[in-house]
């Protein structure tokens, strides 16, 4: 995969509506993380309402930022270890069993957000990913994510 091809436009449709990175979703944050071969970097500039006191970025906002870019990477790395392309099947689907963050500075509202991605652990069933937000080239956010495969019971609509 190119850096240039977003890892969320290799997801199958039906698994595209998600609120922070699917891309079919017109109501969400549409996330788009590129790999790069050992990170994925994500660019968001969050939106005025995107506010938790004046002039700062709301953390739930940045939770969701974080998570969708992680669930990502560990999709990228997975198919990296396998060799394989980013959409071939068997496709990678990742859920969040574990997300802790840690926010080490106020987020400033009118910057551009850069997420850097990394696996720290890459298994068959289970993915860690270790993430950082940027904003005004000074690390604001560290986070890790504990990605693992969605279960089968979660590709087919409850009904």
């Amino acid at each position: 995969m190119k850096a240039a091809e977003p890892i969320q436009d290799f997801y199958p449709p039906e698994f595209s509506h998600c609120y922070g990175c699917g891309r079919l979703n017109d109501h969400g944050l549409q996330i788009e993380s590129r790999w790069d071969g050992e990170q994925a970097i994500a660019l968001f500039t969050p939106e005025p309402h995107h506010i938790a006191v004046p002039g700062f970025v709301y953390g739930g906002l940045i939770a969701s930022l974080i998570d969708c870019h992680a669930m990502a990477t560990a999709a990228a790395a997975s198919y990296a270890a396998e060799g394989r392309a980013p959409g071939s099947l068997p496709d990678f689907r990742f859920v969040t069993a574990s997300l802790n963050i840690d926010f080490l500075a106020p987020t400033p509202l009118g910057e551009i957000l850069e997420l850097q991605a990394r696996p720290a652990e890459t298994g068959r069933r289970k993915v860690v990913v270790a993430v950082e937000l940027w904003a005004a080239d000074q690390l604001r956010v560290r986070g890790q994510a504990v990605a693992v495969r969605m279960p089968d019971t979660m590709e087919q609509p409850p009904g």
